[in-house]
């Protein structure tokens, strides 16, 4: 005999492991720190840019990297209509795609962006990384000069005190041109390869497709091995150009100069393959092991390496879900007015027209005693309260009430205005 519909156990669909839902107090936290972030870059003269949540698979695998984490093992692909498309696993590649084929280098240089939004990667959740993320980003196309470096790591660091973030550093590095690194990595391999037996498997696979990656590995053993006095011997041996030197010693000196405190990094590489020269890091102490809230870092040839013609380039990245982990609690604007009524459509007129001038007010849809209401409003933390009964609407006036002091007066709607 069939179950009865009735009977049958309802399955509770959850969200997918490695997402968050948000929503009350912790949605108001986020809208203030995007609202902070887009006052900060509006401020210094860049524009936003919202690309697609998915692009062409390619895309990724020549701009972040085949031999990368990210595209090997992290991102979410799949197949329609014979082509290959990806969530993007970040958000440099798809601004640089949108970049050359908008013809943006054609506009006065420089070309400064900023985008949010979320982001894809297939990996093991953990405290601030999603499967599900959210990036904040800044890049400047169009200059190679330490000046333009210095503005957007400058900025960077500015927002965070804004946001009293605490036991922060900036890590730097020069990296050099990918000339400078071929004789790098030679080195690297030479000093490494005594160990080899001794590294995680990624970092094995590593000594062969991309040493310099090796550097990034989070692995305890790993750091160890790269800690030796021999390797680090090597590492602080300046591998790079005269020219990109004399770049970088340009940028310290401007930093300095603007009491920018940093620390010389010679294990900073990042994760990408696609950053060139200035490569940096912001940390905190606060975090953890995965204690990274910001990294970025001058990409001179990937516009040229996507199809576009010669471009210099410098951005970061930041992930909110760490930065909101280390903001305290923000202050939100509590109601301007809520109004208790059983006039309704008196109540809808009066509160567009307060909207109109930039209160926040919400009107009560209950349609419950007024003191329910009343209760309502102080549950709301409401700054005042309009009392809207039909009298009140008949004489165009209203019953003000102050609920912190509970003074309360009759006022006419043009005094209300007026206030």
């Amino acid at each position: 005999m069939a179950t009865p519909p009735s009977k049958l156990r309802k399955v509770v669909i959850q969200r997918p492991k490695g997402t968050q839902d948000l929503f009350g107090d912790e949605s108001a936290r986020w809208e203030a720190v995007e609202a902070l972030c887009r006052l900060q870059f509006k401020n210094a003269g860049y524009q936003e840019i919202r690309t697609p949540a998915f692009e062409h698979t390619e895309l990724f695998e020549r701009g972040v990297g085949e031999a990368t984490d990210i595209v090997n093992k992290e991102m979410y692909t799949f197949e329609k209509s014979e082509r290959r498309l990806s969530l993007r696993p970040e958000g440099t590649a798809g601004v640089v795609r949108s970049f050359i084929e908008q013809g943006m280098g054609r506009w006065p240089k420089p070309v400064k962006l900023y985008y949010m939004g979320p982001m894809f990667r297939y990996e093991r959740p953990q405290a601030g990384r999603q499967r599900q993320f959210h990036q904040v980003g800044v890049e400047l196309f169009g200059l190679d000069t330490p000046a333009s470096d210095a503005e957007v790591i400058l900025m960077a660091m500015r927002l965070f005190e804004s946001l009293g973030l605490p036991n922060l550093s900036l890590q730097i590095n020069n990296i050099g041109t990918a000339a400078c690194r071929e004789t790098f990595k030679a080195g690297l391999k030479v000093r490494v390869q005594p160990y080899l037996s001794q590294l995680c498997a990624d970092c094995q696979t590593r000594y062969d497709s991309n040493p310099l990656r090796m550097l990034d590995c989070k692995n305890t053993a790993c750091q160890s091995i790269y800690g030796l006095p021999d390797i680090q011997q090597f590492l602080q041996t300046d591998f790079t150009s005269e020219a990109c030197q004399a770049h970088f010693a340009q940028l310290l000196s401007i930093l300095d100069a603007l009491k920018v405190p940093y620390q010389r990094n010679f294990m900073l590489v990042r994760g990408l393959d696609y950053y060139t020269k200035t490569v940096f890091e912001i940390t905190s102490t606060n975090l953890g092991a995965q204690n990274a809230v910001c990294g970025g870092g001058r990409y001179n040839t990937l516009v040229e390496d996507l199809g576009g013609p010669e471009t210099p380039a410098i951005g970061w990245a930041l992930g909110l879900e760490r930065l909101m982990s280390l903001v305290g609690a923000l202050p939100v604007k509590p109601l301007d007015y809520y109004i208790v009524t059983d006039q309704h459509a008196a109540a809808f007129d009066l509160a567009e027209q307060l909207r109109a001038q930039h209160h926040r007010v919400e009107v009560d849809l209950s349609g419950k005693g007024f003191g329910k209401q009343l209760e309502r409003a102080a549950k709301l933390n409401a700054t005042q309260v309009l009392i809207l009964g039909e009298a009140e609407a008949k004489n165009g006036e209203v019953q003000l009430k102050i609920l912190a002091t509970k003074a309360q007066s009759v006022v006419p709607y043009s005094q209300l205005f007026e206030r």
